[in-house]
């Protein structure tokens, strides 16, 4: 399991912003892999993406001067199943990690879906993860 590199994008929060973030990645020929938004204050909001070329996004965001944030996430594939997000969150919990924040996306060659999930300690949290799919998949 990844470590993926993720884009927080400030936004106004009024018609058409992501219409026009998401056209000019795709002009840029980036694919987005997965995506959140959320509000934070009055008139702005955030949008966390993953993509399938962060350089690509870079430059882009750069471009359209954007207001954005860059962070590592897991990026975890997990069967789809009951239980499976119980398991892992457990395992990240026995392990000391809060998760503050996860969505979902799609790998672009399976349409497998995946979990992104936004902790303090990536690097282990990954490790963590990989042992638990193991152990799903025995």
């Amino acid at each position: 399991m990844p470590t993926a590199k993720e884009f927080t994008i400030s936004l106004e929060d009024k018609p058409g912003t992501l219409g026009k973030l998401c056209q000019a990645l795709a002009e840029g020929g980036v694919n987005i892999l997965a995506y959140q938004q959320f509000p934070h204050e009055k008139g702005k909001g955030s949008v966390r993406l993953v993509v399938d070329n962060p350089d690509k996004a870079k430059a882009t965001l750069d471009r359209q001067r954007s207001d954005y944030k860059e962070a590592e996430v897991a990026q975890v594939k997990m069967a789809h199943r009951p239980g499976e997000l119980g398991r892992a969150s457990s395992r990240l919990g026995d392990a000391g990690i809060n998760i503050n924040y996860g969505y979902c996306g799609t790998e672009p060659n399976t349409n497998a879906t995946f979990l992104i999930v936004g902790v303090a300690e990536v690097g282990k949290a990954v490790k963590i993860l990989e042992q638990a799919a193991a152990a799903a998949t025995t």
